[in-house]
């Protein structure tokens, strides 16, 4: 009798995608860049005054070893053999601040989010340091000064939290982003674990140099940051250390990247002139400059793409970015209750098919890219007795769409070569009404990823082609074709253009809302007792009545 034939099984690897709101474990078959099996856990988010928002290390520390367990479980139960994971891949939220002590390993205060807004203060002190004809904090780093980068951040927490100055003093406290905790803490934290970051991450700071690629000391005096703190930078591609403890115990850490740039490698935009435009919390838009730092004179940012390889060429891309695009259907969920599920938002826009006049500016966390207006606070208007929440969730989905027509403009004008169509990530891309207004919006077609998680793949595909590791070929005739979906622009230019006129208009009447920093509150509030959300409902039930905003005729 023949022996059973033997499937053939192909190396794996894993890849941790760290969000503002949830952990992700997700592991592909590096020869199909097929995704085998995935567990995602949501995170909270604490909002102690009005603009901070912070998160527990330790919760996104313990999200990622519960996704970790959870997918190998997954993968057992299908009769796959988690040995064939050769390489995990780490991507992250980026410019998220966390400080720890190496002695205990425990983080010394909450990690302050990218989106917190307490530095503004801060932005505005270091601001009249800069000399008006020399900003060579932005020439170096490719940023604005603003409240987005860490070491503002970083900075606040040295001026403001005791027990972190007093770790400093002693030598025992450590900075990095996400990714930095990360892998400190998988690969042995204080029994060893290994103090880094990849490029991409460390760009994010506002205190490395992206022309020489290493933090700069003229940057760090400037923020007055002590330079041992920092952690070491590494290429995006390379071994940084193993996991010491769980299922993948052993298993190499072989991939770093932010989050944008991950989902830029997982699109494949390899090729100068290439764009992704990812929708999560977020929206951010890259467009690959190659090895050449473009910088923006139209309110871009300079960043650093990617380098795949300790001695691989290091790449560039401007970036777009939207502080508040899926955060505003979360927070029409949590904060207006006006619909129970995010995916209700896509049913309750496809009923109504407009906005009937309505205009949505979410700057909550003030406008990012083209304005970096910190000023700039959330409005809802235009509203009648005739508008109802089914008007109001299609406006929402038509601010992210505006938001980003506004970075495309800026992108094609710095670029001088418009972009013929748009490729788009993220989980929001599952919402189909949101893709059509998208490409209604910016007139080209729009095409999305059949995995809508890019950014996962993008981490997957730099750990396993890291040296050493060795399972996934990124030559351009080895990479997996991508099936895509294609979104054509179904309404006329002159309508898009009148639309989204409309929009600019709202834009500008959002600015200049905050000008101080906001009083210190003696007892912590939540997110859905935030003054915004009080007086946008308390406005809204004023103009058009309860049984309107309900949708009851």
């Amino acid at each position: 009798m023949a022996a059973p034939k033997t499937a053939v099984v192909e190396p794996l690897v894993g890849a941790v995608v760290q969000g503002t709101d949830s952990t992700h474990f997700m592991v592909f078959d590096s020869k199909t860049a097929e995704l085998l099996s995935h567990h995602q856990v949501e995170l909270t988010q604490e909002f102690p005054k009005e603009g901070w928002v912070e998160q527990d290390p330790k919760e996104i520390l313990h999200s990622v070893y519960e996704c970790i367990e959870k997918t190998c479980e997954k993968l057992q139960e299908l009769s796959m053999d988690i040995s064939n994971i050769k390489a995990i891949g780490v991507s992250t939220q980026r410019e998220t601040t966390v400080i720890w002590d190496k002695l205990t390993g425990e983080p010394l205060y909450n990690a302050v989010v990218w989106l917190d807004l307490r530095t503004q203060s801060t932005v505005e002190t270091l601001s009249q340091k800069i000399p008006g004809n020399n900003n060579f904090v932005k020439s170096k780093t490719g940023l604005p000064l603003s409240t987005y980068s860490s070491a503002v951040k970083l900075r606040w927490i040295l001026d403001n939290v005791r027990k972190v100055q007093k770790a400093v003093e002693e030598g025992r406290a450590l900075f990095g982003t996400i990714d930095s905790w990360l892998i400190w803490s998988l690969t042995g934290g204080v029994n060893g674990g290994i103090h880094c970051t990849d490029v991409t991450n460390a760009s994010r700071t506002m205190l490395f140099n992206i022309h020489s690629l290493e933090w700069d000391k003229e940057l760090c005096n400037f923020f007055e940051i002590p330079m041992d703190i920092l952690p070491n930078v590494w290429s995006s591609s390379e071994i940084y250390g193993r996991m010491k403890t769980g299922a993948l115990e052993g298993v190499p850490i072989s991939g770093c990247l932010g989050d944008q740039s991950a989902a830029l490698v997982g699109q494949m935009c390899f090729q100068e002139g290439q764009a992704k435009n990812t929708y999560g919390t977020g929206c951010f838009l890259l467009c690959n400059t190659g090895h050449q730092c473009v910088f923006s004179e139209h309110g871009l940012l300079t960043t650093v793409a990617y380098k795949l390889g300790k001695d691989k060429p290091v790449c560039y891309a401007l970036e777009g970015s939207v502080a508040t695009a899926g955060a505003v259907i979360r927070w029409l969920r949590d904060n207006l209750g006006i619909i129970k599920t995010s995916e209700e938002s896509e049913k309750l826009a496809e009923e109504v098919g407009t906005s009937y006049g309505c205009c949505f500016i979410p700057a909550f966390s003030g406008l990012y890219a083209p304005y970096w207006e910190p000023t700039a606070r959330g409005i809802i208007c235009g509203l009648t007795q005739f508008t109802n929440k089914s008007h109001i969730a299609f406006a929402a989905l038509e601010a992210i769409c505006f938001q980003t027509r506004e970075i495309l403009d800026a992108m094609n004008q710095d670029c001088g070569i418009p972009l013929s169509h748009l490729q788009v990530d993220g989980e929001m891309t599952n919402n189909k009404v949101l893709m059509q207004l998208q490409a209604d919006i910016l007139q080209i077609p729009v095409i999305k990823a059949s995995i809508p998680e890019t950014t996962a793949l993008g981490a997957a595909m730099a750990a396993g082609a890291a040296e050493g590791v060795d399972v996934w070929s990124l030559k351009p005739e080895d990479l997996s074709t991508v099936v895509m979906e294609r979104f054509e622009p179904q309404i006329k230019a002159t309508e898009s253009e009148s639309r989204y006129s409309t929009w600019k208009k709202a834009v500008m009447k959002s600015m200049g809302w905050v000008t101080t920093q906001p009083p210190e509150r003696s007892e912590p509030t939540t997110f859905s007792s935030l003054p915004l959300g009080f007086f946008i409902m308390t406005s809204m039930i004023m103009l058009i009545g309860a049984r309107y905003i309900s949708g009851v005729p």
